[in-house]
């Protein structure tokens, strides 16, 4: 992007926002059995952005209620999984033949979708919330992990030779120059992390009959009200950028330069 033009990002936004609004009225028009239209879709919208928060019941809670048990899910499962991958980073950066020797099968569990862990865990646990956050837990996990231990592994050594010549106690060095000096890379993990995690619980919520936006999308599927879904998936959409958005501002944040 030129200095002189900083704000052109915009007219192409809004240029092909148009343009994807028009082209999708119009293939709707007039076909019985197509999708419903941006304009069918931004009704339903507002009827349910109007009162978002609204509870008459176990199975009919506004799409505010729907999304905060979403995020408070995804809170758990993330917070769990990223302390249980923060420390077992920092264990693994600091021993590289321990660390050579399950890098393989980190890379081999961050690949596996976490979805397809659910029946396992649903067999196991026979709670479904449970399983819920523990899909959210696998999907967070990985990513940070190898992240943290590909930082840590790759902190400047001086670093850690200052931290001895101070006589740094363990917990101080893990503090004060091991978790600042990887935070950059761990951050990048938790990014990913945060985008998996949110992936994952839709479809869990979905497929386990679990309160928020995934089981919302199934509900009104089953009610074959497809302007509601398309509304959801743009609730989601929506919720995921802003999550992103904060983790990158996070990085930011934490990047230095030497």
């Amino acid at each position: 992007m030129t200095a002189s033009k900083p704000y052109a990002w915009w007219v192409v936004f809004v240029v092909f926002l148009i343009g994807f609004l028009s082209i999708w009225q119009l293939a709707t028009l007039g076909k019985k059995g197509s999708l419903p239209g941006p304009i069918a879709v931004a009704h339903s919208s507002w009827e349910f952005l109007s009162d978002p928060f609204y509870d008459r019941g176990p199975n009919d809670k506004g799409i505010g209620l729907l999304t905060l048990y979403s995020l408070g899910r995804l809170t758990l499962g993330f917070s769990a999984g990223t302390l249980v991958a923060v420390l077992l980073g920092v264990v693994l950066g600091h021993n590289p033949v321990l660390y050579r020797g399950l890098n393989p099968f980190i890379q081999i569990l961050k690949a596996i979708s976490p979805i397809a862990w659910m029946p396992l865990l649903l067999y196991s646990v026979q709670d479904s919330g449970i399983t819920a956050l523990l899909v959210v837990f696998m999907a967070s996990i990985w990513p940070t992990l190898a992240n943290t231990a590909f930082g840590v592994a790759n902190i400047r050594r001086d670093y850690l030779s200052v931290a001895n010549i101070l006589q740094m106690n363990w917990p101080a060095k893990l503090f004060k120059v091991i978790l600042p000096a990887a935070a950059p890379t761990i951050v990048a993990g938790l990014r990913i992390s945060i985008g998996s995690s949110w992936v994952a619980i839709v479809p869990a919520e979905a497929l386990l009959g679990s309160l928020g936006l995934g089981y919302f999308i199934w509900n009104e599927w089953n009610n074959l009200s497809i302007a509601n879904v398309i509304f959801a998936i743009l609730v989601i959409g929506g919720v995921g950028v802003i999550l992103d958005l904060l983790f990158n501002r996070m990085a930011k944040a934490m990047a230095y330069s030497e």
